[in-house]
């Protein structure tokens, strides 16, 4: 059986950032440390913290008054950052820079009267700590067919603003049919989507082509992850998300020989390479020179050179440490 490689693959520079920050705070103070959700959205990463100490609250008041409290990568409303002041907590903000990027457009189309519309999952961290810079003038739309029911009238003064972990063809699909029943709907400055899950949305669509199976490594509620799934099968591709190797189900393999294999933007690449050595191991896959029966063959769609700088609030952390 042949593996292919996608490249780019795994983390980004945002969760880089994120999960390097609780790393610093971990050093800087020991545990526990207090982190408001999931620092970004894989089973793995959130439980190897968990054992080294860090606690992931939900709510603010969970946090002892006077503690660090780290911002995941999705973001948070200003409601929670006023919590947060109000228990005088430490905040430490790894929010990925591209989030704060939209939150930064719905306070400028917020502050020039527009009524916005949200593209993304109504439930999603980062949809709603997006959606608290302005409660009372932003509404979600998660498909194309939810654009029909829209209160507004054709020439409202609406803008859109889209989460940045989307499908990049159901994006369109959504902003398509926006256009074409509000054709005065003001578009952000630059595309909201990342280019992490674009990059890794387009390996899959354009790099997958030979096989007949792809695997994506991420956990079920990382959104970028799910929609490389979608991708996939949208080429007619079979294709499976799992956390890890362990959730290779045998049955997939049946006349099946070569397996494209990605991984989610918050997953570990220890993970592709347990895959990929069960791969070796149980399935008949090999490394060898590239062309040949059985191989393993890295396939590029585009290096990534992206990082992103400790944020502002965890330099301030040293010096109060």
């Amino acid at each position: 059986m042949k593996i292919i490689l996608a490249n780019p693959r795994g983390f980004c520079a945002g969760v880089n950032m994120a999960i390097d920050v609780v790393d610093q705070v971990l050093k800087l103070q020991g545990p526990p440390v207090y982190v408001f959700h999931e620092i970004v959205h894989n089973r793995h990463v959130v439980d190897d913290f968990r054992s080294r100490g860090v606690v992931f609250v939900d709510t603010i008041d969970q946090v002892p008054t006077g503690g660090v409290i780290v911002y995941s990568a999705h973001g948070v409303s200003p409601q929670v950052r006023r919590e947060s002041k109000e228990r005088q907590l430490h905040e430490v903000d790894a929010t990925c820079p591209l989030v704060t990027k939209v939150h930064m457009e719905v306070l400028r189309f917020a502050k020039e009267g527009y009524h916005i519309v949200f593209i993304g999952h109504r439930n999603h961290d980062e949809a709603v700590g997006t959606m608290g810079e302005a409660p009372d003038v932003i509404t979600v739309v998660e498909t194309d067919a939810e654009v029909a029911d829209l209160p507004f009238t054709p020439d409202a003064k609406l803008a859109y603003v889209t989460q940045t972990t989307l499908s990049v063809s159901d994006a369109e699909r959504i902003i398509t049919a926006l256009k074409a029943r509000y054709p005065n709907i003001k578009a952000p400055p630059k595309d909201d989507i990342c280019y992490a899950t674009t990059n890794r949305q387009r390996a899959v669509s354009e790099l997958a082509e030979d096989a007949d199976l792809v695997l994506v490594i991420g956990s079920k509620n990382s959104s970028n992850s799910q929609r490389l799934v979608e991708t996939a099968r949208d080429k007619g591709k079979a294709a499976y998300l799992i956390d890890d190797e362990k959730e290779l189900n045998p049955d997939w393999f049946t006349n099946r020989f070569t397996v494209f294999v990605t991984a989610g933007a918050s997953a570990p690449e220890h993970l592709v390479q347990n895959l990929v050595n069960r791969l070796q191991r149980d399935f008949s896959a090999s490394v060898s020179t590239v062309g040949s029966e059985s191989s393993v063959e890295v396939r590029t769609l585009v290096e990534e050179d992206v990082a992103f700088a400790a944020p502002a609030s965890l330099k301030k952390l040293t010096v109060l440490r």
